[in-house]
């Protein structure tokens, strides 16, 4: 019955959300000439710089190294942005959820909403890419969906966790940047698996963020589904994220107003 309620109180504010999320898109491209072809320039940018520094001066031997990269760097840049945004959103908010009642849990979504409708409009960067390098559509591609959908659950639970914990703790701010930047490298993104030392490759099977990049990857470079196995990693660390962060905000954010 409480989770119908909590339900139906999104419902309620479902407005108020898309006017946040408008809101931070706007922010986000405010007095930018381009605004949100951004979001389709910065990747691309990004992925011509690596595709120098990778494939011609380190000679990583990676197949289409510029979609395996941009498949990677999509995924996690879409988690770093959200949860990054997620940082500030509740007690950045304070004046307002002071002033009238605004279920707080709003501004965490929106901040991974707002993120998600980014990595949307870059994915155009993505099949640019995938085009001009002879990888064309391909039956596998009706999985993406549930990749996203589970990426999605994933990082909204890593939101209002950080969301939570960061009224509490301001120091996270500092860690998160820290945190995101000794995730990436140890996450194969611009460097192929095989370089892990095998007595550390349980890093990469316990990390859940390239899970959703083999599942990416999979789908577009590889042309098929991933295993029912990955599937199910996918979706399990989507829903466990999920609610952890939702029991973890609800228990805690009527504190909240007492650290502002």
């Amino acid at each position: 019955m409480k989770i119908i309620g909590w339900f139906n109180n999104f419902l309620k504010y479902r407005f108020l959300l898309n006017e946040l999320v408008v809101r931070e898109i706007k922010n986000k491209y405010k007095r930018s000439v381009l605004g949100i072809l951004w979001s389709v320039l910065n990747p691309l940018f990004m992925m011509l710089i690596l595709d120098i520094v990778f494939s011609q001066l380190f000679r990583f031997q990676i197949p289409n190294f510029l979609v395996y990269y941009l498949c990677g760097s999509l995924v996690f840049g879409f988690m770093q942005e959200a949860t990054n945004g997620a940082l500030y959103s509740v007690f950045g908010n304070a004046g307002l959820i002071n002033k009238v009642y605004i279920p707080k849990y709003v501004f965490p979504i929106a901040k991974t909403v707002s993120a998600f409708v980014n990595f949307g409009f870059s994915l155009i960067a993505l099949i640019i890419v995938s085009l001009t390098t002879g990888i064309s559509p391909n039956v596998a591609l009706v999985a993406a969906p549930l990749l996203f959908l589970t990426l999605f659950m994933f990082v909204l639970g890593l939101s209002l966790i950080l969301a939570t914990y960061t009224v509490f703790f301001r120091d996270l701010i500092h860690f998160h940047g820290i945190f995101m930047l000794m995730w990436m490298y140890l996450t194969p993104i611009f460097y192929p698996e095989s370089i892990i030392p095998k007595r550390i490759a349980w890093v990469l099977s316990s990390n859940p963020i390239y899970q959703y990049i083999l599942f990416f990857r999979a789908i577009v470079l590889d042309h098929h589904f991933p295993d029912l196995k990955q599937v199910l990693f996918c979706l399990g660390f989507g829903l466990g994220s999920l609610i952890v962060g939702l029991i973890l905000f609800k228990r805690n954010q009527n504190r909240f107003t007492l650290y502002f």
